[in-house]
């Protein structure tokens, strides 16, 4: 069966939410799915500070057991329009990967929370599409594949670049019904095109 990881790294529990309907997408599509968190690079003390979330009783991803999985989704908050250090010193060590093309060829995607409608949600995939060419790694967008993504009523995260959500800059707002059916959409999707691809 075509495996796939979530792999996530979340501040406030916006992305681990987005993350539990990209997982009922995935699960809809018939692949299995392995859930994951990266290893948090602040210390305790600033958490504290920021008003972080306690952590979720999530694994965290170990760097030499991405080879298993025949694609990725990751989930992060933006930081300036880019994605958060946590997720690039994850990638800055994956250099042996890199050596080894352990990861070529394997389907990825992304989905984010920034503060603001406008705090980076696009920027934010940019940033990180180097990484997946260096690896080899194909990049798989949502698309407009969710009729949500087209609705202009209301404040909507998420784009053709993938799910996405607006946490305001308290945290305080959370992902919304059509945020979440967004994620749904681009989980089942994903799952569907990670299975061709392994065929």
């Amino acid at each position: 069966m075509v495996k796939i990881f979530v792999i996530t790294y979340s501040t406030y529990g916006h992305i681990n939410t987005l993350a539990e309907s990209i997982v009922k997408g995935l699960e809809k599509s018939g692949v299995e799915v392995g859930r994951y968190q990266i290893a948090e690079t602040l210390p305790e003390e600033v958490l504290e500070k920021m008003y972080a979330s306690p952590k979720a009783d999530i694994p965290i991803i170990n760097i030499d057991d991405l080879p298993e999985a025949d694609g990725f989704l990751f989930g992060f908050p933006t930081r300036f329009g880019s994605a958060p250090a946590q997720f690039k010193t994850f990638f800055d060590a994956t250099g042996g990967l890199w050596k080894a093309q352990a990861l070529v060829g394997k389907p990825t995607g992304f989905f984010y929370s920034t503060g603001a409608q406008h705090g980076g949600q696009e920027a934010t995939v940019f940033s990180t599409l180097p990484i997946l060419a260096h690896h080899g790694m194909i990049f798989v967008p949502l698309g407009f594949t969710n009729p949500h993504l087209l609705d202009n009523s209301e404040l909507v995260g998420g784009s053709a670049w993938g799910a996405g959500t607006m946490a305001s800059g308290d945290g305080s707002r959370q992902p919304t019904p059509k945020e979440l059916a967004i994620a749904e959409t681009q989980g089942e999707n994903f799952g569907n095109i990670a299975k061709k691809l392994a065929a």
